[in-house]
């Protein structure tokens, strides 16, 4: 799987950093995408092991009944992650300017991205980090759903239904040898479109792609 360039491209092409330069303490999904979310890392995650939060922000949704060795956070805005009560330390890189991260080979158990991989310019170059840096066996669940800043959103994903954005996202884990089959998690929303996009309790649906190191 490989991007042509114009899907790599955004609305806004400038410094991502300017865009993100002012801290937003909101979700960015409704009490039902987070609830489904949450359970799914109950479910998927174990106690006392390393968790990478990528692309996070002042909250990951982790359990608040699980505890964890270490949650490394990673994100564009530092007063955000600061904010985040679930991280044990957290760098600040911009993947679209350096994909490479500066962590150690196979160090985590699970790798999450929340409602951020559309705005992932090099998919290829970040899914071989995801997998560089987990441990055999070791998960990636990428959650989203169908909001995003439509600006920093690249071509590939804007002009995508929501069923072929699972595809796109199934496409970054199979172009890394020794992940294995993606998994989908699906809940769609069974709100009258007009409602979703009014933003209305319960709109949002809940797509996941999960995969694990071989």
């Amino acid at each position: 799987m490989q991007l042509r360039p114009n899907q790599r491209l955004k609305l806004d092409d400038t410094d991502d950093k300017l865009f993100y330069a002012y801290p937003r303490f909101v979700t960015h999904v409704d009490e039902g995408f987070i609830q489904r979310l949450t359970d799914l890392y109950r479910d998927r995650l174990k106690p006392n092991t390393r968790i990478f939060d990528m692309m996070s922000s002042w909250v990951s949704h982790l359990p608040e009944e699980m505890q964890f060795d270490h949650v490394e956070g990673h994100g564009l805005n530092g007063e955000e992650l600061a904010r985040n009560p679930r991280l044990n330390h957290y760098l600040v890189q911009n993947l679209n300017e350096n994909p490479q991260l500066p962590l150690p080979d196979e160090d985590f158990d699970a790798v999450l991205n929340c409602v951020s991989v559309q705005y992932v310019q090099y998919p290829e170059a970040v899914f071989s980090e995801i997998y560089r840096i987990l441990k055999p066996g070791g998960v990636a669940i990428i959650s989203f759903s169908n909001r995003m800043f439509f600006e920093k959103a690249i071509q590939a994903w804007r002009e995508a239904s929501e069923a072929e954005r699972v595809e796109l996202v199934k496409a970054y884990f199979a172009s890394v040898p020794g992940f294995t089959a993606a998994e989908v998690i699906t809940h769609k929303s069974t709100l009258p479109n007009l409602l979703q996009w009014l933003g209305a309790a319960g709109g949002d649906p809940f797509y996941a792609v999960i995969a694990y190191r071989s």
